[in-house]
């Protein structure tokens, strides 16, 4: 499911000190939520909620809770470990700068 996705996106992208339930409902709210596919804010937290502790019950889960309410990625497990190295990869890709328009102005200002 696409909130699947979003939830471990959001939890490689806070890195080790994790979010709370609330703020990677509202990432996950904020990133599946558009004009045609109106999504209700209390199933989205509802869901995350659900996901977060059904994936962070066992010691060798991919997703561990470091403090009350909060969770992270479990840096113990192989799985997560590849998903953080993917999103660094991703977030570090240099954009390139658009070519610079260079061709003579029709007005002079």
């Amino acid at each position: 499911m696409q909130y699947d996705k979003e939830i471990l996106r959001v939890l490689a992208e806070a890195g080790s000190e994790g979010l709370s339930v609330q703020k990677i409902s509202r990432h996950v709210f904020n990133a599946c939520n558009s004009l045609f596919n109106s999504l209700n804010q209390e199933d989205v937290h509802k869901y995350v909620q659900m996901y977060l502790l059904k994936n962070s019950k066992s010691c060798n889960s991919l997703i561990e809770k470091s403090r009350k309410g909060v969770y992270r990625l479990n840096e113990s497990n192989q799985l997560s470990q590849q998903l953080i190295l993917q999103f660094h990869d991703e977030v570090e890709t240099p954009k390139e700068k658009p070519a610079e328009d260079q061709s003579l102005s029709l007005f002079d200002f």
